[in-house]
C-alpha cells in the first residue's frame, strides 16, 4: 500500500472496508500487507494478533493521517460542507481548531483548508462561519472560487479580503477550467488582459493548450480577452480557436486553399501567445501537421467541421508526413483519439461520436493507414514515448495506449461501415 491521497470526497464506509480487508490481508500473512505494517504502523507487533485499530491506523497512516480518528474526522467534515451543514461544522472546529489551518484531504491538495474547500462548492454560509471562526485562507479561497466559477462566492470573499485589486494571475485558473462566468467576474473586478504597454498578460496559453473542451465557452474567453485590449493574431487556426466564422470566411475568399492547408504546431499553438511545445499542448492525435479539419476533431468544433466540409474541405486529407515517417494520418483519425474523448470517458458520459459520423457521412476512407508518435501530457502521469505503424484509424484506437482518449462509439461506427 504505497501513501495515498484521499480523493476529493471521501467515503469512510469504504475506508472501513479497506481497513476490514486490510485485517484480513494481514492475518492471512499476505507479503504486501505485512509490508504495510512494518511501513506504517508505530510499533513492531506481530500482524498473527492484529487488531481492527490496528488495521485502521496503518490505513490512515498511508493517508498521512497520524490517527484512525483524524482520517475519521477529514471525512466527516468534508460530508457536512457537501451538505451545507453549517452547525456540524461548527461544532467540529469548535472541538478541533487546528483543522482550520489543515487540508481537508489531510494531504496537500487543490482544494485546500476548509474554507478553500467550501469555496470549491460555493457553500458562503460555511465560509462567513469559518472565517469568524479564524480561517485565513481567504486568497486561496477566492482563486478556487473563480476557477469553480462561483460568482457570490468570490465576492463574499473579496469583500472579506478588503476589495484589494485583483491579482493577473487570477484569470490563470477560470482559463484552465474554461470558465466564462469565473473570466467575467474577475475581469470585472479588475483582472487585467493587457498591462499598461498593451503586453498580453491574459492567459490565451491555457485557453488554448487546457485539457478542457467547451467550444462555446472558449470561444466567450477569448472574444473577452479581446474586449479588453487581447489581439490575435489574424490567422485561420486562430480564427477557428475563437469560432469566428466570419474570420474563416474572409480567409477562405483570400485563399480557396486554406480549406486543406496543412498547419505546423506553432501556427496552432502560437508562442506570441504563451503557447509551449507538442507536449505540453494537450490533444489526442498529433496535430502537427494537419488540417482544421483535424483540428475540429480534436477540439470537439462539430460547427465549424460542418461549414469546412460544406466548403469543399477534404475529409481524407492526410496530414504531413515528418522526416521521421510518422504523420499521414486523415482527420477521422483524430475522432478515434481525441482529447474531446477524455472528460465524457473519464465521466462514463453517453459517447455518440457525432464527429466521426459527420466525416463518414462526407465519405471518410477507413482503410487509411499512417504511422503514429505519441507521448501523452506530463499531468497524466504516463511518460512512455509510444509509435503506432502502419496502422488504420480504427487499429489506431484499438492499440492507443491512453484508453480514456478513444472514443468507442467511434470505433463502432468505423468497423460497421468497414464491414
Amino acid at each position: 500500500m504505497p501513501a495515498r491521497r484521499l480523493p476529493v470526497k471521501p467515503d469512510l464506509q469504504q475506508l472501513k472496508h479497506q481497513a476490514k480487508d486490510l485485517l484480513r490481508a494481514l492475518h492471512s500473512g499476505e507479503p504486501e500487507a505485512l509490508a504495510d505494517l512494518r511501513a506504517f504502523h508505530p510499533e513492531p507487533m506481530d500482524a498473527a494478533h492484529a487488531q481492527l485499530a490496528d488495521a485502521q491506523l496503518v490505513l490512515a497512516r498511508s493517508y498521512e493521517a497520524p490517527s484512525w480518528t483524524r482520517l475519521k474526522q477529514a471525512c466527516d467534515l468534508i460530508d457536512a460542507i457537501w451538505r451545507d451543514d453549517l452547525e456540524a461544522v461548527r461544532v467540529m472546529i469548535a472541538a478541533h481548531p487546528g483543522l482550520l489551518h489543515e487540508h481537508a484531504t489531510i494531504r496537500n491538495s487543490n482544494w485546500g483548508y476548509p474554507l478553500s474547500y467550501a469555496a470549491n462548492l460555493g457553500r458562503d454560509g460555511i465560509i462567513s462561519m469559518l472565517h469568524d471562526m479564524g480561517a485565513t485562507d481567504l486568497q486561496h479561497g477566492l482563486d478556487r472560487a473563480a476557477l469553480q466559477g462561483k460568482e457570490s462566492t468570490v465576492r463574499l470573499l473579496h469583500r472579506l479580503l478588503g476589495s484589494p485589486p485583483v491579482p493577473d494571475d487570477v484569470l490563470g485558473g477560470t482559463a484552465y477550467t474554461l470558465s466564462v462566468t469565473g473570466t467575467k467576474l474577475a475581469l470585472e473586478l479588475g483582472a487585467k488582459a493587457v498591462d499598461a504597454q498593451g503586453r498580453r498578460i491574459a492567459p490565451v496559453d491555457v485557453v488554448l493548450e487546457t485539457d478542457s473542451r467547451k467550444p462555446a465557452a472558449k470561444h466567450e474567453i477569448l472574444a473577452l480577452y479581446a474586449q479588453h485590449g487581447v489581439e490575435f493574431p489574424d490567422t485561420p487556426t486562430m480564427a477557428l480557436h475563437r469560432g469566428r466564422l466570419d474570420l474563416l470566411e474572409a480567409h477562405l475568399r483570400r485563399d480557396p486553399g486554406v480549406l486543406n492547408r496543412r498547419f505546423t504546431h506553432h501556427e496552432i499553438y502560437p508562442p506570441e501567445l504563451g503557447c509551449h511545445d507538442e507536449l505540453n499542448a494537450t490533444h489526442g492525435t498529433p496535430l502537427n501537421g494537419t488540417t482544421m479539419l483535424h483540428m475540429c476533431a480534436d477540439y470537439d468544433e462539430l460547427a465549424i467541421a460542418e461549414w469546412l466540409l460544406e466548403r469543399g474541405a477534404d475529409v481524407n486529407a492526410r496530414a504531413t508526413v515528418q522526416p521521421d515517417g510518422f504523420g499521414g494520418h486523415t482527420p477521422l483519425f483524430s475522432t478515434v483519439v481525441s482529447q474531446a474523448n477524455f472528460w465524457p470517458n473519464y465521466g462514463h458520459d453517453p459517447d455518440t461520436a457525432p464527429i466521426t459520423a459527420l466525416f463518414l457521412r462526407y465519405g471518410a476512407d477507413t482503410t487509411v493507414r499512417a504511422s503514429l508518435r505519441k507521448q501523452l501530457h506530463p499531468g497524466y502521469n504516463d511518460h512512455r514515448i509510444m509509435e503506432y505503424r502502419d496502422v488504420t484509424a480504427l487499429e489506431w484506437g484499438q492499440q492507443f495506449h491512453g484508453r480514456l482518449f478513444v472514443s468507442t462509439r467511434a470505433m463502432e461506427m468505423i468497423e460497421a461501415l468497414s464491414g
